[in-house]
């Protein structure tokens, strides 16, 4: 066979997509058609990566945010050389394959980040193209441009109908992100049909209003004009680009190009064959022939690329041995050796303190003592710094070119800000936290179910907790929120009851490297609790023994998380009188204290003792699972109101009065 051509190259991933697509009977096989052009010339002329090392830091990153077209992404990985055989593709969405429906981080070499949920792949790519953007400015030096890369991504119609799109978008082009180049997949269908009915935004228009530079009306099935829209692209180092590719989706298809019923189904027997002819593809399914092959493994300079990068960081260590020590480390997800005896020295003092403030006052605090020792940490918040208290006295924003910035104003984008730092994280070289008050958490919280997904290092703020914000009212007062979030796998929320617990739940998010965790803060002061050194120790397993009677037994066991738990404390006091011994748990995290060890467990909560009382700000349904159905839940199941705060916890019976008469009861 000849030097293969282009189409042929592109058609190799048209053809490992239906094939799969069809031997699954099930998938979307009409994107990875209609943008294998596209990709064709993107990976084998332009990418930067090196598939025999898909952690390589100064790759480039490559997003798939229109995901379901995964078969994609899974044909370029293939192709390229990644360790991803045929016999995966073989098994495209079938249990433990690595070619599952949607791309899936740290399932398949290659994939840089989880998408599917469509619009959230563009706003990683932003965050990860931020954090390339502030470690270059961070460690480069005239002579070495250590960090030095793009961020690619494909995105489709369904992407830029999502409102994240636009949360992202908007903040890419402030922050002008020069090295940040997108692919619109216009090919104007969408699952329901042609989208003229649903989708007539002049696009292009709009990301040019956010600072984008954009270039229109490239036809995405035309080598040289896809060539030249990328060199355009690169070309622009002051903002982002979007590349508008018209396309017909299904392409080759000779009864499905240009139509909805190419999206997401099975071409079916009789289609697949007659594209097989319409494209002169006459291989067997999964067939790539040998000189194909070759064509697509001959533009690969990755290793080469690699290597001489390697070369360069070598030189830069030796002229800049400690910034390069910290960015081998930042790059390994690794933290200061002296953080740990830092924090814990920190927390020490702070139970000998014993401070009374909000744990959003104290939440701060905590930042302010771990962020000086953490170049890693960058903050933000949607537009509610100075209310979640989330700046400390080293904030410098992204928006300006110093070494040092590290705090994102995100503006009221909540959905964005948080898919932002799930790419900041994914990238690498981060540990972000971002923040909004609770209640908004709805607001965010898909890109908060993609972070214990994917997972990321991500930790997230939230503040003004609970009805305790007070005259804000119902619209403000989240009730549901924390159980809601706790009902998410692998997301670790923290609610803690006073500093020197807020100081522990930040040293916790901020050295877990397998997962998020959300850390929720009040608005009104806390009483501080006296504690002994193992207590405090104790706190980092998520629930422990706060006050015991001073007997093996006891009468009844108090559950207490957050501001609630001076409310268990005082109710004990007064059982007490009553000659009613009680326990006191404080349960700043359910997830980590489910984790521990069945020993652990038994001895912070003795089967033995069926007499527990929960109480919560919140709904009632998630503490049975540890008060069981004959215990008692002190919260609230109506939405909150307008009132101060101790006149709407009295008036919702959320009290230490409340508590005894439970107890009582029981």
């Amino acid at each position: 066979m000849t030097t293969p051509s282009r189409r042929e190259l592109a058609n190799a991933i048209r053809f490992l997509a239906i094939d799969a697509v069809e031997a699954a009977k099930s998938g979307h096989p009409g994107m990875p058609m209609g943008m294998a052009d596209i990709a064709e010339v993107l990976w084998n002329d332009f990418l930067s990566h090196s598939p025999n090392n898909p952690k390589w830091f100064n790759r480039d990153r490559f997003v798939l945010s229109n995901g379901h077209g995964s078969m994609l992404i899974y044909a370029l990985l293939h192709l390229s050389g990644y360790d991803l055989p045929i016999e995966q593709l073989k098994r495209f969405r079938q249990l433990h394959s690595k070619t599952a429906g949607h791309p899936e981080f740290g399932h398949t070499p290659g994939v840089e980040t989880t998408t599917g949920p469509l619009g959230q792949g563009l706003a990683n790519a932003v965050g990860m193209a931020l954090a390339e953007k502030l470690l270059a400015q961070r460690y480069n030096r005239p002579e070495f441009d250590i960090v030095d890369h793009h961020t690619w991504v494909f995105l489709g119609d369904g992407c830029l109908m999502e409102g994240v799109s636009h949360e992202a978008a908007s903040l890419a082009g402030t922050w002008g992100l020069g090295k940040l180049i997108a692919f619109w997949d216009d090919n104007r269908i969408s699952i329901d049909g042609d989208t003229s009915g649903w989708f007539t935004d002049d696009t292009a228009a709009r990301f040019e209003a956010y600072g984008w530079q954009v270039i229109r009306n490239v036809d995405g099935h035309d080598p040289v004009e896809i060539t030249q829209a990328i060199k355009t692209a690169q070309a622009e180092t002051g903002k982002p680009t979007l590349v508008c590719c018209r396309t017909t989706i299904g392409f080759g298809s000779p009864g499905k190009a240009g139509k909805e019923s190419s999206h997401g189904a099975p071409l079916g027997k009789d289609e697949v064959a007659a594209t097989r002819a319409a494209l002169n593809w006459p291989h067997a399914p999964f067939e790539i022939p040998q000189a194909i092959s070759d064509g697509w493994r001959a533009g690969n300079t990755g290793l080469v690329r690699e290597e001489q990068w390697n070369r360069l960081f070598d030189a830069y260590a030796k002229a800049y041995p400690a910034q390069a020590a910290e960015l081998v480390r930042r790059s390994r997800g690794e933290l200061p050796e002296d953080f740990e005896a830092a924090a814990r020295a920190y927390i020490e003092k702070l139970q000998l303190d014993g401070p009374v403030v909000a744990s959003r006052k104290a939440s701060q605090m905590a930042i302010e003592a771990f962020a000086p020792l953490l170049p890693e940490l960058i903050g933000g918040s949607a537009d509610l710094a100075h209310s979640n208290l989330t700046l400390w006295k080293g904030s410098k924003s992204v928006t300006s070119d110093d070494a040092n910035a590290n705090y994102v104003h995100y503006g009221v984008r909540e959905f964005g800000m948080s898919a932002i730092a799930n790419g900041l994280a994914l990238h690498g070289g981060f540990i972000p936290y971002d923040a909004t008050f609770l209640v908004f958490s709805d607001y965010s919280r898909n890109a908060l179910r993609m972070s214990a997904l994917i997972p990321t290092r991500a930790i997230h703020v939230f503040t003004h907790d609970s009805i305790g914000l007070g005259e804000d009212g119902p619209t403000h007062q989240p009730v549901e929120h924390l159980a809601s979030l706790r009902y998410i796998p692998n997301n670790d929320v923290w609610r803690p009851c006073d500093a020197v617990e807020s100081a522990v739940s930040w040293q916790s998010a901020i050295a877990r490297a397998d997962g998020p965790s959300c850390l929720v803060f009040s608005r009104q002061n806390l009483a501080h609790q006296p504690r002994t050194a193992q207590q405090v120790a104790d706190i980092a397993r998520g629930g422990y023994v706060l006050s015991d009677p001073g007997e093996a037994r006891f009468d009844v066991l108090l559950i207490a998380t957050g501001s609630e738990v001076e409310l268990a404390m005082e109710a004990m006091r007064r059982l007490a009188g009553d000659g009613i011994k009680a326990r006191v748990v404080s349960m700043p995290s359910t997830e980590v204290f489910d984790r521990q060890p069945l020993e652990w467990r038994e001895a912070v909560l003795p089967s033995w003792c069926r007499k527990r009382v929960a109480v919560e700000a919140g709904v009632t349904g998630f503490w049975h699972k540890y008060v069981g159905l004959d215990g008692a839940v002190v919260g609230i199941d109506t939405f909150g109101a307008s009132a101060p705060a101790d006149q709407l916890y009295a008036h919702f019976g959320i009290t230490a009065d409340a508590v005894v008469a439970a107890a009582k009861a029981l």
